[in-house]
C-alpha cells in the first residue's frame, strides 16, 4: 500500500513526478504557443496579443472596470475518453481556467511596460490528474514564447493524500485520477520559485492536520522546482 510500502498504483515513489514534455512554438504562425505534458495529462496553450482597445469591459454586481489578461480553458469529452456533445465551457471549465489565470496574473507586466491585451487559451488533449495545473505550465510556456515579459515563470502541481483508519497518512506528489478518492485530497498549488500565486483544494476526509498542509506545501515546492527546471530548459526567458 501507499502508506506501508510508499509505492503507488503505477509504481512511482511518493514524491515522483510523471514524465514531463515541454515545447514552445509548436504552432509557428501564432503569437505564442506552449505544449505541456505530465504523464497522460496533455495541454496545448495558445497566446494571442491584441491592441490595448481589445481589453474586456467588466460591468458586474461586484466589479466594474476592464481586464487585459484572460485565460480560457477547454476540456473536451475525448480528453477523458468520453463521448459527449461538444458544448460551451462548463462551470468546472470556467473555474479551472480561472485558477490558471489567477496563478499567472501576479506575474503580468503592467500596461506601461507591455500595453497589449493578452488572451491565453488552453486546449486539454488528455487528462489524468490536474489539467488546470498543466494549463498553468502551458500558459507560462506560451506567454514566454509570445514575448510577454512575465516577472517569473509559474508552474503548478496537484498534491494528494493517502490515509488509513489508524490515522496514518502520506502526502503524494503529482496526483492522478485513480488516487483522488475517499480518504484523500486534491490540493493544487501554483507559483514561481519564490512563492505561491494560487491554490485550490478539496478534501475527502473530515479535515486536514496542520502537519499535512505543511508537508504538502514543502513537497509541492520541490515538485514545482523540478517542473520549472524542465520548462526553463526549453525557454529560459520571454522572447525579445
Amino acid at each position: 500500500s501507499i502508506i506501508e510500502e510508499e509505492k503507488r498504483v503505477d509504481g512511482r515513489g511518493l514524491t515522483e513526478i510523471r514524465e514531463l514534455v515541454c515545447e514552445v512554438a509548436a504552432l509557428p504562425r501564432l503569437h505564442g504557443s506552449g505544449h505541456f505534458m505530465r504523464g497522460e495529462t496533455q495541454v496545448l496553450t495558445v497566446v494571442t496579443l491584441g491592441a490595448p482597445g481589445d481589453e474586456q469591459t467588466l460591468d458586474g454586481m461586484e466589479l466594474v472596470g476592464t481586464k487585459r489578461y484572460f485565460h480560457h480553458y477547454n476540456f473536451p469529452p475525448f480528453s477523458v475518453g468520453e463521448v459527449k456533445p461538444m458544448r460551451g465551457p462548463s462551470r468546472r471549465d470556467i473555474g479551472h481556467g480561472g485558477l490558471a489565470e489567477k496563478a499567472l496574473a501576479p506575474m503580468m507586466p503592467d500596461k506601461e511596460t507591455f500595453p497589449y491585451t493578452i488572451r491565453a487559451v488552453s486546449e486539454v488533449f488528455g487528462s489524468n490528474g490536474s489539467s488546470s495545473m498543466g494549463s498553468t505550465c502551458g500558459s507560462t510556456l506560451a506567454l514566454m514564447d509570445a514575448g510577454v515579459p512575465i516577472k517569473a515563470p509559474v508552474a503548478g502541481i496537484a498534491m494528494g493524500l493517502a490515509t488509513d483508519k489508524q490515522g496514518r497518512w502520506k502526502v503524494i506528489t503529482d496526483l492522478q485520477d485513480l488516487e483522488d478518492g475517499k480518504g484523500g485530497m486534491d490540493f493544487k498549488i501554483a507559483g514561481s520559485k519564490n512563492g505561491i500565486t494560487a491554490i485550490q483544494m478539496d478534501t475527502k476526509t473530515d479535515g486536514l492536520l496542520p502537519e499535512m498542509i505543511e508537508q504538502t506545501i514543502k513537497q509541492a515546492y520541490e515538485a514545482r522546482l523540478k517542473i520549472l527546471s524542465a520548462m526553463t530548459n526549453v525557454i529560459a526567458e520571454p522572447r525579445k
